[in-house]
């Protein structure tokens, strides 16, 4: 279970959101094992994710972060809740590729720099809110900071670090995203600016120990910061067999029956979380039934 931190300015014109993202990113490397580079990059679009379905109102409400470029890795896909609880996917989970030129996992080169970021948030209104930018770096931070410039206007501060093991392991991951509300002046920018130009990378204060709280104030430093709120966002796949039916049901009336008629057993796997879903050729014949119905409805 993962820790989402938010701390306000004192005259609410600035507002830092941190989350410590070990245990997601640790499950996601569970679930798909995933390379290092693939775990750093589906990682940092993960907390991402989280940080950003944490700022939704609704209950209900769901963001979808997708990154379609031209690595290796193929398509990254994460999913949030408004608790910042997150799941996700990738088309390649397994990438073996040099280090960047600082030495570093080379996100960029896995994922693709040439491409887009889709954001998708579902507010429960008839259409779901669709922004669509070009990559800037494919490193992910930086490109969730020019969707909020060029998308939703709004000067933002992101993020994002994962530190692997040798092991394959998560040994940190974090990140986090700083929002100026549009009175922010010009004092408060400089004072930002500058605590973000001194502060260590994410991942390095977590592995050393530092809380989301203590980054946060960091943030915010000489802003008079005040607690916001905080959750204990996890990963969390909310598949179920009734939804699985659903998605068999889509596929239509013909493809069904003819699935049925092979009279084998179907195999259904959630791209999230690796769970099956077994259908024998009975209740697929049962669900070109309700796909027959439906269109007739």
């Amino acid at each position: 279970m993962g820790k989402l931190y938010r701390m306000i300015s004192a005259d609410g014109s600035a507002f830092a959101a941190v989350l410590d993202g070990k245990d997601i990113v640790s499950e996601i490397e569970r679930i798909h094992k995933t390379s290092a580079v693939v775990t750093a990059g589906l990682g940092r679009l993960s907390m991402a994710a989280s940080l950003m379905g944490y700022m939704l109102k609704g209950e209900d409400d769901s963001i979808t972060l997708r990154i379609d470029a031209d690595g290796p890795a193929g398509q990254l896909v994460a999913v949030a809740d408004s608790m910042g609880n997150v799941k996700s996917s990738v088309s390649n989970p397994v990438v073996e590729i040099s280090l960047n030129a600082k030495g570093k996992l080379d996100v960029a080169g896995a994922g693709g720099k040439d491409g887009t970021l889709s954001v998708v948030k579902d507010m429960g209104l008839r259409e779901p809110y669709v922004g669509v930018i070009p990559l800037v770096s494919g490193e992910i931070a930086e490109d969730i900071a020019s969707y909020y410039a060029t998308s939703e206007q709004i000067p933002t501060v992101c993020a994002l670090g994962v530190l692997v093991d040798t092991d394959l392991t998560v040994k940190s991951a974090g990140g986090f995203l700083v929002q100026l509300l549009p009175f922010a002046d010009e004092k408060c920018i400089s004072t930002i600016e500058e605590n973000v130009s001194k502060m260590r990378p994410v991942s390095a204060l977590l592995a050393d120990g530092a809380a989301p709280e203590e980054i946060a104030a960091m943030l915010l430093d000489g802003l008079e910061p005040n607690e916001l709120d905080s959750s204990s966002p996890k990963y969390k796949c909310d598949c179920s067999r009734s939804r699985t039916e659903r998605v068999l049901i889509s596929i239509g009336e013909r493809e069904l029956r003819s699935i049925a008629a092979e009279g084998k057993d179907t195999e259904v796997s959630c791209h999230f979380c690796g769970k099956t879903y077994v259908f024998a050729p009975e209740e697929i014949a049962a669900l070109a039934e309700s796909a027959s119905s439906k269109s007739e409805g």
